[in-house]
């Protein structure tokens, strides 16, 4: 039997907002993936480790503080320096479209702003994870 696909979803940073990430973890489980929620104000360290702990094979990272680019890119770097730059990284959060190309170049995936919908973030998921998973 095939297993699930496995998600760490993640609130770096200060950022207390946390409704959004806890309804995309809810998708993603209802939709018959093994999520784990690490909790508000994580580091970047924290959140690696627990990818690795957990054998993630996707990581949701969810910003709403601006710090986007400091903290993705972080996340990235300690994936790569883990060698688990194999786990797929995706964002979602109050990020500008411009900064989007960058976060890519960083190695984030995929980036869903405001307005995306859970079946969407579900589906790409899928399309993404399930080939490697």
């Amino acid at each position: 039997m095939e297993s699930p696909i496995r998600v760490v979803i993640a609130k770096p940073g200060l950022d207390g907002h946390d409704r959004g990430a806890k309804v995309v973890a809810r998708a993603l489980r209802d939709a018959g993936m093994e999520v784990i929620y690490t909790g508000l104000h994580q580091t970047p360290e924290q959140i690696v480790a627990a990818a690795i702990a957990e054998d993630a094979d996707v990581v949701g990272l969810s910003v709403l503080s601006g710090a986007h680019m400091t903290l993705f890119a972080k996340v990235t770097e300690l994936l790569k320096e883990q060698d688990a730059e194999d786990m797929i990284v995706f964002g979602g959060g109050i990020i500008p479209d411009e900064d989007i190309p960058e976060l890519q170049a960083h190695g984030v995936a995929k980036i869903f702003t405001p307005g995306a919908s859970t079946q969407a973030v579900v589906e790409w998921v899928r399309e993404n994870v399930g080939a490697s998973a």
